[in-house]
């Protein structure tokens, strides 16, 4: 109204009023015309707007608020007495409105009123007298136990409400804001963070828990400070009163083993127990013993399980007893190198190497990052996941192996179905991907509607998740101009006919940030190309090293626009993607990625070596420096949600934040990004 001629404006006004007394002004509207007229201004007219309103629609059932956003107007007018009078008109209607009475208490102290002003919020305190702080948790803690069932249940957008309820009521609580936005990860419900009056968005950000920040954000930095943050807030400082820190024992040319433990709840039917059985099966045992630690659910004739247990010297079922028995059980044991198979995964048991129960901590294999604790001392990777310039975003002493994914050349493979048989058309160009759902991203996406687009005759197999789920996603492959059809949802099916139908498919299209690990894999053990996009953190670049390993570097892209150029290109040019899966073909059983005795070969050397720094004082020591402040910025670039940034402006842009901070608050020198001023 504001641009108008001043005649246009009062005619556009009294238009208004007109509107208002003939009931055909929205209540939308109403607040969008009168907050325009305040921040231009215009106050007086949005006063008279309010109340005319009100006075030609006091059956609204809505009433209320408009008495209330009127007592605001009238308030910025410096009318106290009219918006007392507003603020108590909308209390008349709806007692129960809060922020009305806290309004009119202070209306009334800055009116003089103090004594009346005390009692207006004593009223409202009396009314809200049930509201205790043990009744507050108690609600808390129930509606967690709501949303945590329905969505054990399958009820996904029920145990959303309920959880998103939890969160409003305690959006400093982090529990129900990690499975909420979890779920939100595996509904490929996009934005994944939303807001409200009562949650922030840095709410939701300190809420999430490091794995599916991993599927969010590709931010090494971030990725490391929110492990830190997450284990100092997960462990904590356990009391080790009476527990005495285990010292090495001198076995370096005495010709004695290595008695190694790995502590999982994965060792079973289970990506990581299918990685990790042949490893254990190989180890050598005139150098080794070998224990490992579940922590998983009971399981009954699993053939994952059953192998492992026949593999190892000690096998220890730890899932039905504490932390502190569990780390006595292996000091006992004398574990020499301790093994973290789960990092901050499901049934994590991370308490157990706080209480360091053996000289050596190493993580490896389960988790796709950092620990950033102070007891994980060494990391195990390889070259193409943390190159050494990257070393910088762990805090353990990195050590490598030839490739990360460990794989198990005996797996059971069921018949190659037909194309029909799969659900699958005969004559298509067949992009797949068959990571969880959890992994897709917007951008992801977009860039498969791209390919698409451009590929007329291809369909995008997936695998299946809920049917509200797929649907949702053929309804965005529809608002992007792809026909619903074209996108395939694949059932669940058991391993071995899982693997059996992965060879059906043209390429495997990856995701980012959180890239597949084994389902890659297991699409390369089938003869499947892998296409893929590296990012910076473990999580996005753990596909590539599997590509790599497999003998294809050519399929590792090297930015956004080139991932999609080279699926198009491979699907128009059948005879260039020919040459990479006879390559592929040609190299299976000589590849680094199939060369697990050499792989178990060399993760002895690094135990040994990590054995052999422990003997002389030489174990590295975790540096956590300034990972609070890395935090802290991290979370202001993770508002900014950029979903791909090269290696140099990345780091620009925290030295740039670094800098800004260290003018406010000198920081600490710290082995990462902040080397001093003058960095």
């Amino acid at each position: 109204m504001d641009h108008a001629p001043a005649q246009d404006n009062a005619s556009l006004f009294t238009a208004l009023l007109l509107r208002a007394r003939n009931q055909q002004l929205p209540l939308g509207e109403l607040f969008q015309v009168a907050e325009t007229l305040s921040a231009s201004g215009q106050r007086v007219l949005a006063a008279e707007l309010y109340k005319a309103w009100i006075a030609y629609n006091d059956s609204n059932p809505l009433l209320h608020f408009v008495y209330f956003n009127y007592s605001v107007t009238l308030r910025q007018m410096d009318d106290l007495a009219g918006s007392i009078q507003a603020l108590q008109a909308c209390l008349r209607i709806n007692p129960q409105f809060g922020q009305a009475h806290i309004n009119l208490g202070r209306a009334m102290e800055d009116s003089g009123l103090t004594l009346q002003a005390i009692q207006q919020w004593r009223a409202y305190a009396e009314q809200t007298a049930e509201i205790t702080a043990e009744r507050s948790s108690h609600r808390l803690m129930t509606l967690q136990h709501i949303g945590r069932v329905m969505e054990g249940a399958g009820l996904l957008e029920e145990a959303e409400t309920a959880l998103w309820q939890a969160i409003e009521l305690r959006p400093d609580k982090p529990e129900a804001g990690q499975h909420w936005l979890s779920l939100r990860q595996h509904q490929c419900k996009w934005p994944v963070i939303v807001t409200s009056e009562h949650v922030t968005a840095r709410n939701l950000v300190d809420a999430m828990s490091p794995l599916p920040l991993g599927c969010y954000s590709d931010d090494p930095l971030f990725q490391l400070a929110k492990a830190y943050r997450y284990n100092t807030f997960l462990v904590g400082r356990p009391d080790t009163t009476g527990f005495t820190r285990q010292t090495p024992r001198i076995k370096s040319g005495t010709g004695q083993r290595l008695r190694i433990g790995y502590v999982s709840s994965d060792l079973r039917d289970h990506a990581v127990g299918f990685a990790l059985r042949e490893v254990l099966e190989l180890h050598d045992k005139s150098q080794v013993e070998i224990f490992a630690y579940y922590c998983g659910e009971a399981r009954t004739g699993d053939a994952t399980q059953d192998r492992i247990k026949a593999a190892v010297d000690g096998w220890r079922d730890i899932a039905s007893i504490t932390d502190l028995q569990a780390a006595n059980q292996i000091v006992a044991d004398e574990i020499d190198i301790l093994v973290d198979v789960n990092g901050f995964t499901k049934h994590a048991r991370t308490k157990i190497f706080a209480y360091r129960p053996a000289p050596v901590i190493v993580a490896f294999c389960g988790y796709p990052g950092s620990m950033g604790s102070p007891y994980h001392q060494y990391l195990i990777a390889d070259d193409q996941i943390v190159p050494p310039e990257a070393e910088i975003y762990y805090t353990e002493k990195v050590l490598r192996i030839p490739c990360n994914q460990p794989i198990d050349r005996k797996r059971v493979i069921a018949k190659t179905p037909t194309r029909t048989e799969a659900g699958l058309p005969e004559d298509a160009f067949v992009f797949a991907c068959f990571n969880g759902m959890q992994k897709m991203t917007a951008p992801v996406f977009s860039r498969w509607m791209d390919i698409l687009l451009a590929t007329p005759n291809s369909v995008l197999w997936l695998l299946g998740g809920p049917d509200v789920v797929n649907q949702r996603l053929r309804t965005l492959a529809t608002e992007r101009g792809v026909a619903p059809e074209r996108l395939i949802f694949a059932p669940k099916a058991a391993n071995p006919h899982h693997l059996a139908r992965i060879a059906l498919a043209d390429l495997f299209l990856d995701t980012f940030p959180y890239g597949a690990h084994s389902t890659a894999a297991d699409a390369i053990t089938m003869g499947l190309p892998v296409l893929t996009l590296p990012g910076k953190t473990f999580a996005s670049r753990f596909c590539s090293s599997i590509v790599v390993a497999a003998g294809i570097p050519e399929l590792v892209c090297s930015s956004p626009n080139d991932y999609v150029a080279k699926a198009i290109t491979y699907a128009r040019n059948p005879a260039a993607l020919k040459v990479v899966r006879q390559s592929l073909q040609d190299q299976r059983e000589g590849s680094v990625l199939r060369d697990i005795p050499a792989l178990v070969r060399r993760l002895e050397e690094l135990f040994w070596q990590m054995q052999g720094e422990c003997e002389r004082g030489e174990t590295p020591v975790p540096d956590l420096t300034n990972l609070d402040v890395y935090y802290e910025i991290g979370a202001e670039l993770m508002l900014e949600n950029t979903d791909f940034q090269d290696e140099g402006a990345y780091r620009q842009r925290y030295l740039e934040k670094l800098a800004r901070w260290n003018e406010f608050s000198p920081l600490p020198r710290d082995p990462r990004l902040w080397t001093g001023p003058s960095a």
